[in-house]
């Protein structure tokens, strides 16, 4: 596992000594400190690819796709998590997705295909909540958290009219021991008690649409 967690203040180790970051310390002085070799970055396990999806009719669905930027150390992450918007500050039919390295974030990609996913529906009306859910949902991901970690493709966040969706893309839908254990983690890192959650196959969900699906799983 990864840490990723940052407590108001942290200690890098650099130039034969500490360097120190207050908990006050502007994006800008820390990104300053990061890119003239100052502090020393943490590595995380896999490089990740932010893409970002926003509904154009005139345009085909992988046209709508675009790649943003790429990290593979802790403290890129969280340059590039401030830097963007967070989910609630989204229009409606705009998704972010966060993928491992070489995964397109679609159904038909050949890591994707046999795979599925795990669907949390959120409440439109608490938004603080779903961009907490969604920054702990990264962070698990990232800091390799779950066990069956290599399972794990990317995640995704749809932002919709009615209800906006979290999800968990994992790699072998027919893997159901590393489902299941992927699901019960999922369910305990985020805290969703009183939540259900489903999981979906890729190859049910090309032809089935809509809230009313046939989930494999459920808990």
């Amino acid at each position: 596992m990864v840490y990723t967690g940052y407590d108001g203040s942290a200690l890098y180790p650099a130039m034969g000594g500490h360097m120190t970051i207050s908990g006050d310390a502007s994006p800008n002085e820390v990104r300053n400190l990061l890119d003239y070799g100052v502090l020393i970055k943490h590595p995380l396990e896999h490089t990740w690819t932010v893409w970002h999806w926003e509904n154009d009719r005139s345009k085909n669905w992988s046209d709508m796709l675009n790649e943003v930027t790429s990290f593979n150390t802790v403290e890129d992450f969280f340059t590039v998590y401030y830097f963007i918007k967070p989910p609630s500050q989204l229009s409606v039919f705009n998704d972010y997705m966060v993928f491992k390295q070489g995964v397109r974030p679609m159904w038909e990609d050949d890591i994707n295909k046999d795979g599925g996913r795990w669907i949390i529906m959120l409440d439109k009306n608490t938004k603080a909540m779903n961009d907490k859910l969604w920054q702990d949902l990264l962070l698990c991901s990232i800091g390799e958290c779950f066990q069956h970690s290599n399972e794990i493709n990317g995640v995704v966040i749809n932002v919709r009219n009615k209800a906006n969706k979290l999800s968990l893309w994992t790699r072998n839908s027919a893997n159901a021991h590393a489902v299941l254990t992927l699901g019960q983690q999922l369910k305990g890192l985020l805290k969703l008690t009183n939540v259900e959650i489903q999981y979906q196959a890729h190859k049910d969900a090309m032809v089935q649409h809509g809230p009313n699906f046939n989930a494999m799983y459920k808990l």
